[in-house]
């Protein structure tokens, strides 16, 4: 009788990668739940094997940004971009306005950090084929946006009362 301690190799398991860069400090957002919010969304939409690069800006940034990268010289809640080479390796820039975080969570009562998960989940979902340039499509997205925010505790966070009684759309 044989007792081997010799096991197999293990597989590369995918991971999902994250980095933060908060340049925004008025926000100093819970990492581990916002890191549990972008694996939970990548591993659910098929991009279990990504980098993700999340960077918190001021108004004035994000607004600099959307010139830059998409000529629309105005203030928006997130840019998000696909660097992906690959179908298999996904690589995902996704930039967010922590002062229009604050602003918002005020005005629709809930916290800033939940705002701040809606626009990562947002830009997340965009770079995985979501769109919301029809309204079916928006509700389509928002729906998920909503169902994974809960889940993961931030709560309602689009189709929030306040937000639909402020006929707000930023998102």
């Amino acid at each position: 009788m044989t007792n081997s301690s010799e096991s197999k190799p293990k597989a590369k398991m995918p991971a999902v990668i994250i980095h933060f860069a908060n340049k925004f400090d008025r926000i100093a957002p819970d990492q581990q739940q916002l890191i549990k919010l972008v694996e939970t969304v990548c591993n659910r939409f098929g991009a279990s094997n990504a980098a993700v690069n999340i960077a918190i800006v001021d108004d004035a940034r994000i607004r600099e940004l959307n010139k830059q990268f998409l000529d629309e010289d105005e203030n928006t809640d997130c840019l998000s971009f696909d660097l992906s080479e690959n179908q298999t390796d996904k690589a995902f820039e996704v930039v967010v306005n922590g002062q229009m975080a604050v602003r918002q969570a005020t005005a629709r009562g809930h916290s800033a950090l939940s705002e701040l998960a809606l626009y990562i989940t947002h830009g997340l979902l965009h770079n995985l084929g979501f769109d919301d340039s029809t309204k079916a499509s928006a509700q389509k997205m928002h729906t998920a946006e909503d169902r994974i925010l809960q889940e993961q505790g931030f709560g309602v966070v689009y189709n929030s009362k306040k937000r639909k009684s402020n006929g707000a759309n930023e998102s």
